[in-house]
C-alpha cells in the first residue's frame, strides 16, 4: 500500500481547470511585438494592462484599463528604441518599469488622465548608466522603489528609483537571461547566456553559488520560490525541455524532469501563496500546472489547459486582482499571434457560495515595509501581507482582537440545600409576581401582564383552547392508528385467500 501512497495523493487544486475568456471581453487589434528577444511581452495588476508592441520607427508598449475591452486603438509611440521588457511596481499600481534598446530604463507613472491625454512622452524616471541595451527590469519584493536592471552589457544595476541612483554594480561573465528576488529581496538568482546559474547576494554583489542546471543552449528561467528554493527551466543536451528544482543556497539538485521535445523557452509564472506553478511555452498551445511540496516527488502535475492558438506572450494578475466569489486562483492573459489578448481564468470548483478562506491565505499587499535607504543599510523584510477578501481582518487583526475579548465570569453553582431554599420561597410567590420577575429581558412586557387582570384572563383562556385542541390532534391520531391496524388485517386475510 506504502508504493501507491504517492499516487493518490490529496490536493484541493486537484481539479483546477481554465477557461478563455468570450471574445467579447478579449482586446483586440494590437500589434504585439515581433522582437526575437525572450520576454513575456506583458504584465498585469489590478489596475491596468501592458503589451509591448510593435510600432513603426520606434519602440512603445501600450497600456489598457481593464474594461477596454473590444477592438484597441492604434499602438502609441513611446520610445525612440524597441521595447524588451515591463514590469508593474508591486508596491504601487501607477508605476511600471520599461528596458529597452537604447541603453536605458524608464519608470512611467500611469494615471487615469494618461488615457485621454493619447501618447505618454514624459516618463517619471530615466535609468541611465548601461552601455548597452537592456534587457530585464525587477522590481524589490519588499523596497519600495529599489529596482534591478540587467543589460548586454553584462552588468546587473541595482537602482533608487526615487533618486535615479545606482546603489550597487555587479559585473557579470556574460549576458543575464533571466533574473529572480528571493522573498526577503537579500540575493536574487539569474540565468547568463554561458549556460551558468548564478545566486547573488544583492548588497555585496558576491557569487553565493554557480551552477550549470541544464546542459542545452537555448535560454534557461530562474526563480527564487517562497521557501528558498530555486526552480528552473531549460534544455537537454539533446533539446529537450526540462524542468528543476535545486537548493537555494547551494544549487545541488533536488529533482529535475524532462517534459517535451518543443522549442519555445518556458517561463514559470509562480503564485507564491499556494505554491502552485503555471509553464508557459512561447509559441505553445497549453499551459500546464503545477503544485510545489516540500515532501517527494516535490513538484506534481496537477493538470493542462489546451487552447488552439498558439502564445506569442503571457501576463500574470496578482492574487489581489482576482474574482473571489467564483473562486478564482489564478488568471494569465495570453497574447495570440494575430493580435488578440485573452484572459484564461483557472478556478476550484465549490459547490458553497462562501468565501473559501482555504483557497486565499493572505497575499502581497500594495504597500512596501523598507524604504530604499533601509534596504541598503542591510535592513530584510519580507513582503506586507493584506486579506484577499476585502472585508477580512488579517491574522494580526484578528489575533488582537482575540486578546481584548471580554472572558465572561464564571459564576459559582449554588448548593442543593440554596436551590431548594430557593425555590420553597419561590412557592410562596403569588403567579402574577412571578410572571413579573422571572426573566429580566422580559420585564416590561411581564410587568404588563401583572398589571391588568383582564389579559391575563385572556391569556389562560387561550392556553385552555390550545391544551384542548392538542387533545383532540391526539384523539384524531390515535384513531388513525386504530384504522390502519384493521386495513393491515384485512389485507393480509385476503392475501391468505
Amino acid at each position: 500500500m506504502a508504493a501507491f501512497a504517492g499516487r493518490f495523493r490529496q490536493s484541493k487544486f486537484k481539479h483546477v481547470f481554465g477557461k478563455g475568456a468570450k471574445r467579447e471581453f478579449c482586446y483586440d487589434n494590437i500589434r504585439v511585438t515581433k522582437s526575437s528577444w525572450d520576454s513575456t511581452f506583458c504584465a498585469v495588476n489590478p489596475k491596468y494592462i501592458a503589451i509591448i508592441t510593435d510600432a513603426a520607427g520606434g519602440g512603445a508598449f501600450m497600456v489598457l484599463a481593464h474594461d477596454q475591452y473590444g477592438r484597441v486603438e492604434r499602438d502609441p509611440r513611446w520610445w525612440p528604441a524597441a521595447v524588451l521588457d515591463v514590469q508593474w511596481c508591486p508596491h504601487d499600481d501607477e508605476f511600471i518599469a520599461s528596458a529597452s534598446e537604447d541603453c536605458t530604463a524608464k519608470v512611467w507613472r500611469i494615471l487615469p488622465e494618461s488615457f485621454s491625454d493619447g501618447n505618454l512622452t514624459e516618463s517619471y524616471r530615466d535609468l541611465v548608466a548601461h552601455n548597452r541595451r537592456v534587457g530585464l527590469v525587477v522590481w524589490h519584493p519588499s523596497a519600495y522603489m529599489v529596482l534591478l536592471t540587467a543589460g548586454a552589457d553584462n552588468k546587473v544595476l541595482i537602482w533608487n528609483v526615487e533618486e535615479e541612483e545606482v546603489m550597487k554594480e555587479i559585473e557579470f561573465p556574460d549576458n543575464v537571461l533571466s533574473c529572480s528576488f528571493n522573498w526577503v529581496g537579500s540575493m536574487f538568482v539569474c540565468s547568463c547566456k554561458d549556460k551558468v546559474t548564478r545566486v547573488v547576494n544583492a548588497r555585496t554583489g558576491e557569487f553565493v553559488a554557480e551552477e550549470k542546471l541544464h546542459e542545452g543552449t537555448k535560454p534557461q528561467q530562474v526563480l527564487f520560490l517562497r521557501d528558498g528554493r530555486v526552480f528552473s527551466t531549460g534544455f537537454s543536451r539533446m533539446s529537450e525541455r526540462q524542468w528543476g528544482l535545486w537548493n537555494g543556497s547551494t544549487l545541488e539538485p533536488i529533482d529535475k524532469q524532462e517534459l517535451d521535445n518543443s522549442n519555445g523557452v518556458l517561463f514559470p509564472f509562480y503564485d507564491p501563496d499556494v505554491n502552485l506553478l503555471y509553464l508557459v511555452g512561447k509559441g505553445d498551445s497549453v499551459i500546464r500546472y503545477f503544485e510545489v511540496t516540500e515532501d517527494a516527488p516535490y513538484v506534481h502535475f496537477l493538470n493542462v489547459f489546451q487552447s488552439s492558438e498558439p502564445q506569442r506572450g503571457m501576463g500574470w494578475m496578482p492574487k489581489r486582482g482576482l474574482d473571489v466569489s467564483s473562486c478564482e486562483i489564478s488568471r494569465l492573459y495570453k497574447l495570440h499571434q494575430k493580435g488578440l489578448c485573452e484572459p484564461i481564468s483557472f478556478t476550484v470548483p465549490r459547490k458553497s457560495e462562501l468565501f473559501q478562506d482555504d483557497l486565499y491565505p493572505d497575499t502581497c499587499a500594495e504597500s512596501y515595509a523598507l524604504t530604499a535607504e533601509e534596504w541598503l543599510q542591510g535592513k530584510d523584510a519580507e513582503p506586507v501581507l493584506s486579506p484577499v477578501r476585502p472585508d477580512a481582518a488579517s491574522a494580526a487583526d484578528i489575533a488582537a482582537a482575540k486578546a481584548k475579548k471580554r472572558v465572561p465570569e464564571k459564576r459559582p453553582k449554588k448548593s442543593a440545600a440554596s436551590a431548594a431554599a430557593d425555590k420553597g420561597d419561590r412557592a410562596d410567590v403569588p403567579a402574577n409576581h412571578l410572571l413579573a420577575n422571572s426573566n429580566s429581558s422580559d420585564s416590561t412586557a411581564a410587568a404588563t401582564v401583572a398589571a391588568d387582570p383582564a389579559d391575563t384572563s385572556a391569556l389562560e383562556s387561550r392556553v385552555a383552547d390550545l391544551e384542548a385542541t392538542v387533545q383532540n390532534l391526539t384523539s384524531l391520531v390515535e384513531s388513525m392508528r386504530d384504522s390502519m391496524a384493521q386495513l393491515t388485517s384485512e389485507c393480509e386475510q385476503l392475501r391468505a385467500t
